[in-house]
């Protein structure tokens, strides 16, 4: 497979272009898309038996339970790196080994329907709290040692809103390639 075809398998939507300034409709925009993700993931694993379950969105891929299982492992890292930016001054997050926690026994034999109830209680908590931020709680930043330097809620934002949409269109296009 030529390796333009693997990068749009990889990011089907593109790589995350993070914007250069970000205002409070976009801050509203990304929320929307955050609050939105359980139901269309919902929709988008719709019967999907244990056989296509076990597919990987592509070669070398996750599977797509292990994509809907990363996704609430995800997410509750940014909630809780919400939760530490707003209580505390520019904390130092632990990043963690995505890859390998998509390997562990839970994300290859739990149902995933366990994940999307917990994606589905973890994003009310968290759309509430995103909704309820004022514009100075935006701008509080969390260091990230893996890429050196402190992000802004607002950027992080942004970054979620993009990866809830770059995993379920991993699910969609899968689907649409298979006529699932």
């Amino acid at each position: 497979m030529q390796e333009q075809q693997l990068e749009a398998l990889r990011y089907p939507i593109g790589r995350f272009q993070p914007p250069a300034s970000i205002t409070d409709a976009d801050i509203r925009r990304f929320i929307d898309t955050i609050a939105q993700l359980p139901a269309n993931l919902e929709q988008a694993i719709a019967h999907l038996d244990a056989v296509q379950l076990q597919t990987p969105y592509r070669p070398d891929g996750w599977t797509v339970q292990q994509v809907v299982h990363h996704l609430p492992d995800s997410h509750m890292q940014a909630y809780a790196r919400f939760k530490l930016a707003l209580t505390e001054d520019n904390p130092v997050i632990k990043p963690y080994a995505e890859d390998r926690w998509a390997a562990l026994p839970d994300s290859q034999q739990v149902p995933v329907q366990v994940s999307l109830t917990l994606l589905h209680a973890l994003h009310r908590r968290w759309v509430a709290l995103m909704e309820a931020m004022t514009t100075a709680q935006w701008e509080r930043t969390y260091f990230h040692p893996e890429h050196q330097r402190s992000f802004a809620l607002k950027e992080i934002v942004a970054l979620y809103a993009w990866h809830s949409r770059h995993h379920l269109m991993h699910i969609v296009r899968l689907r649409e390639r298979m006529g699932w």
